[in-house]
């Protein structure tokens, strides 16, 4: 954990960084683009940012949005092109600054949340506590819409908007893997608004809620303490954290960025590594496994069961129904019904149920399967 002192020359430092500046009263949500190495492409990303539109093709007015971009222990020109296209287009309010981070800091964590932490000051600063901190990478073109639809989302009483991130299409030999890899988790995520349903987070929906497109509200932010301290899969990590807290996550379709397929990514663990992982399974002919689909199905069955017992519980603690359940997940009755007795949210509660689950006798009894195979039985279940 941080100490407060590390907190505060965190801060300190961020303001250098960015000159102290403060957004305008009218800013309602501030871009973070974290950048390291990333000349090549950064161009395309700002030209994005910058030509923002609504719905009817309009342009999106200059002063609702800025942009905070962080080039850190770059090697490449990556400063001197946001510096270049800054000056080229001032009207467009981007911010942009440079730092060398010692090596046990030198990584996307501390950058996303040095950005991020510094995003919330900025708009907390001039009274938006509602204002909007949206994520994106240096290596990413955000959708023409992407502000305005999360600003829409957002408008709809959201805590936080995760945003499809597409790749684009390319020869890979992993192409494959990662196209199964994205039908059976878009099953997954129809499997879950169909047996768990959400109000804020209807079908259609998709499955994302990663750092090159996640947008939270100021409010929601510091109420969970901030990004976590965490080296690589900060985004995950940050997720977890709102789901912990029960904040309305919307996974709109609307909202969409077209990011890279690169082997060599700026991370140890992260979407490169992936395709790195994929990319050995395909050369040595092995198959992708995935979660059995009776056993996703039986999954969101007993979280929604859960849940109506929580949203009961000032009826009191459902002492028979949750003994039901715990049998039926292999888990403690009795701790169960602690957690019902002692939780302030059902996030808190679903997590540590997930976690015994995965490490438990539940898992003995479903044994991975072929992707291939999970998706058609997938397909089957939710045929109407």
């Amino acid at each position: 954990m941080q100490t407060e002192t590390e907190k505060m020359i965190r801060v300190n430092t961020t303001h250098l960084l960015f000159n102290d500046s403060l957004p305008s009263s009218q800013v309602r949500l501030t871009v973070i683009v974290p950048v390291r190495n990333e000349a090549h492409q950064l161009v395309d990303t700002l030209e994005a940012l910058r030509k923002q539109q609504d719905v009817s093709k309009r342009p999106i007015s200059a002063a609702l949005y800025d942009v905070l971009l962080l080039a850190n222990n770059c090697t490449d020109a990556s400063f001197d092109v946001a510096t270049r296209y800054q000056q080229q287009y001032p009207d467009f309010q981007l911010h942009i600054a440079q730092i060398q981070l010692p090596p046990d800091k030198a990584n996307i964590g501390t950058v996303r949340r040095i950005l991020m932490d510094e995003a919330c000051r900025r708009l907390t600063s001039v009274g938006q506590s509602d204002g909007i901190i949206a994520s994106t990478d240096g290596d990413t073109v955000v959708d023409s819409r992407w502000v305005y639809n999360i600003m829409l989302e957002m408008a709809k009483g959201n805590d936080a908007v995760g945003g499809r991130i597409l790749t684009r299409p390319d020869q890979s030999n992993v192409r494959l893997f990662h196209l199964r890899d994205v039908m059976y988790r878009t099953l997954v995520a129809k499997a879950e608004a169909q047996f768990d349903p959400c109000l804020h987070d209807p079908w259609p929906r998709h499955f994302q809620h990663f750092g090159a497109s996640i947008a939270v509200t100021c409010r929601m932010y510091q109420r969970v303490g901030g990004l976590p301290e965490t080296p690589y899969l900060e985004d995950e990590a940050f997720y977890r954290a709102l789901l912990r807290v029960d904040a309305k996550i919307r996974k709109s379709p609307h909202v969409k960025v077209y990011t890279s397929t690169r082997l060599q990514g700026r991370v140890a663990v992260g979407f490169s590594e992936q395709l790195r992982y994929w990319s050995t399974m395909s050369q040595a002919n092995q198959c992708q496994l995935a979660e059995p689909a009776k056993a996703v199905i039986a999954r969101f069955n007993y979280r929604q069961q859960l849940r109506l017992c929580w949203q009961k519980r000032n009826q009191g603690v459902q002492t028979e129904v949750l003994n039901r359940i715990a049998l039926d997940l292999r888990i403690d009755p009795d701790w169960l019904i602690e957690q019902f007795t002692k939780s302030h949210f059902f996030g808190e509660i679903w997590e540590l149920i997930d976690e015994r689950m995965t490490s438990g006798q539940w898992m003995t009894q479903w044994k991975p399967v072929p992707i291939t195979v999970a998706i058609r039985d997938m397909r089957n279940f939710l045929v109407v």
